[in-house]
């Protein structure tokens, strides 16, 4: 958290977040705040976030720009909880990570916030 980029990239921010760091993925689940369900946004999804009801305890779960989630999270989140971001242009694999991120953050903030 401490990288300059990323530092200067949310500098009017950062004063305003909860930044909490887990060891592993075991540790994240195990801390008693953690999000009650966890919403994958994935390519390998039919089901687009817009019918998703969010709720204020859900997380939202984005795998690594360049390959995606590995499949051990895939399997562990489960169907019923892996959504996708249309975008119309078939000939794009996806959205870039911060683009996905920001739309699937504004649309749970705006149902959570109606």
């Amino acid at each position: 958290m401490a990288e300059k980029h990323l530092k200067r990239s949310g500098m009017d921010y950062w004063d305003n977040l909860d930044v909490q760091i887990h060891k592993n993925w075991e540790v994240f689940k195990k801390c008693p705040d953690s999000p009650k369900r966890l919403w994958l946004f994935t390519t390998h999804s039919e089901k687009p976030y817009w019918d998703v009801e969010f709720r204020d305890d859900d997380g939202l779960v984005f795998g690594n720009e360049g390959s995606g989630a590995p499949d051990w999270l895939h399997h562990e989140i489960g169907d019923d909880f892996r959504i996708t971001i249309p975008h119309g242009n078939k000939s794009l694999r996806s959205l870039n990570l911060a683009t996905a991120a920001g739309i699937a953050t504004f649309e749970a903030l705006r149902q959570i916030r109606a």
